[in-house]
């Protein structure tokens, strides 16, 4: 490593040795989870790494999990999508859950669920009582997105960019909760998630309204790094939650 002010960074040599200390603490980690499995005892820890919409489902699915394998820790990181991918990138989790999966990097990827994408207006908004809005009505509105990278936002800008729609943007921001607050408190029309309202059309001051093309088609995926070498626990974990959402 080297000191630059008062900072510590890590030189090449430095960076190629945590990449593999880390392969050898995983590998060692599967070995003693594998050793576990042939004595009939599931036990050890499991790595998640999620986009913060996905916290609004993926809790029950580790709950049920842990219930089944009660010895077993799992940690769980909620974060944006930029920061899941670091973490895929650098392969520092057993699996990753995410919309809109990098395509420049080579991945085991399942399909879990769909995950439409919807407007929503303050209730009190004359929009709210509308039965059909189409695009060109909300030229004149002011859009609250989420931050540029995001996975919702992604396939909202791929959209406007399709219909050639320049929403006004009056605020990007980090987070879901920040979004639905904005929208509710009339500062603008939100484009997000519809997990992120627990799957009701009303929640906290604000509710889905019927747009043209709305909601937009995106989904949940599940990857991994295609060279990982997944552990009993995590191909345990991967098989319940396809059970759980599939039913297979």
């Amino acid at each position: 490593y080297e000191v630059i002010g008062k900072k510590i960074f890590l030189t090449e040599t430095g960076k190629a040795l945590a990449i593999t200390a880390r392969d050898i603490t995983q590998s060692l980690a599967s070995f003693e989870q594998l050793a576990h499995a042939t004595k009939g005892i599931a036990k050890g820890h499991l790595r998640i790494a999620v986009v913060s919409t996905a916290k609004y489902f993926m809790p029950r699915l580790i709950g049920a999990f842990c219930k089944r394998y009660p010895l077993i820790d799992v940690s769980l990181e909620i974060l944006n999508r930029d920061g899941v991918l670091a973490r895929l990138r650098h392969n520092t989790d057993d699996l990753y859950i995410m919309s809109m999966p990098p395509d420049d990097v080579v991945l085991i990827d399942e399909v879990l669920m769909p995950n439409p994408i919807v407007v929503i207006v303050a209730s009190t908004d004359p929009l709210a009582k509308q039965t059909k809005v189409t695009l060109n009505d909300l030229k004149s509105h002011r859009f609250i997105l989420r931050e540029p990278g995001s996975g919702t936002r992604m396939a909202a800008d791929q959209y406007f960019r399709k219909k050639k729609f320049r929403p006004d943007i009056r605020l990007e921001l980090g987070s879901n909760e920040a979004v639905k607050e904005s929208v509710a408190g009339g500062l603008g029309i939100g484009v997000i998630s519809h997990y992120a309202l627990h799957g009701h059309q009303k929640e906290h001051g604000v509710r889905v309204i019927e747009v043209d093309d709305f909601p937009l088609k995106s989904s949940w995926h599940l990857v991994h790094l295609a060279a990982k070498n997944l552990s009993p626990i995590a191909l345990a974990f991967k098989a319940h939650v396809m059970r759980e959402i599939h039913g297979k």
